[in-house]
């Protein structure tokens, strides 16, 4: 359960719903309700079946390149606390996606919203690492595919939402929290470092 729950809170961070709402209430500024909804339904299912590639097959492309996993899981902690620094100290997601906006409404949904606000490259590489705890093992990515599902309909609920919430919080409260979400994952990356560190240093 304790793992699960680590797993879990790794990948809501990365994902970051929260962080997704002012830029969501950008690229559908002026549209209509249902229009709204389209976008983020339409948005959350691309980024979904991204991530479901990267879960799937990662492991088949990690065996190809014959990279172990001890490798993959210090590069990919690295890469996930340089992430977590921009979450800190960079730009918030409503003043870096919106530079990225299109003119048409599916695009808007595929970019920036689905990419790279979604499934950020982040999110890919993690949902990458959880699975990678045991290689091919359908259990452990049925599990990673779960708490991805579950993440998916929470967001849906706040982008939903995301009018509300916004006019509570508003986008400083959202970015604040956005740069709360990356201390946590910065401190997750370390962990993650330092584990596999230890599985390098014991063999």
């Amino acid at each position: 359960m304790d793992r699960w729950l680590t797993e879990f809170v790794k990948l809501w961070v990365v994902i970051d719903p929260i962080g997704t709402l002012p830029v969501f209430l950008a690229v559908t500024a002026g549209l209509s309700a249902s229009a709204a909804r389209r976008i983020a339904l339409h948005g959350s299912l691309v980024a979904f079946l991204v991530l479901l590639f990267f879960i799937l097959l990662g492991q088949v492309l990690l065996s190809a390149m014959d990279i172990e996993l001890s490798s993959f899981q210090i590069a990919g902690n690295i890469v996930l606390f340089l992430f977590a620094l921009t979450m800190i100290f960079g730009e918030s997601k409503l003043e870096e996606d919106q530079k990225l906006l299109r003119s048409s409404d599916l695009e808007k949904a595929v970019y920036p919203l689905a990419i790279p606000s979604i499934a950020s490259p982040g999110a890919m590489l993690t949902v990458m690492t959880v699975t990678d705890n045991s290689k091919f093992s359908l259990a452990e990515q049925a599990e990673t595919i779960g708490q991805i599902a579950i993440i998916f309909a929470l967001m849906l609920v706040l982008l939903f939402c995301a009018s509300r919430i916004i006019a509570v919080i508003g986008n400083a409260g959202a970015s604040v929290i956005s740069r709360v979400m990356g201390l946590i994952l910065a401190s997750v990356a370390v962990d993650g470092i330092i584990k596999a560190m230890r599985v390098v240093l014991a063999g």
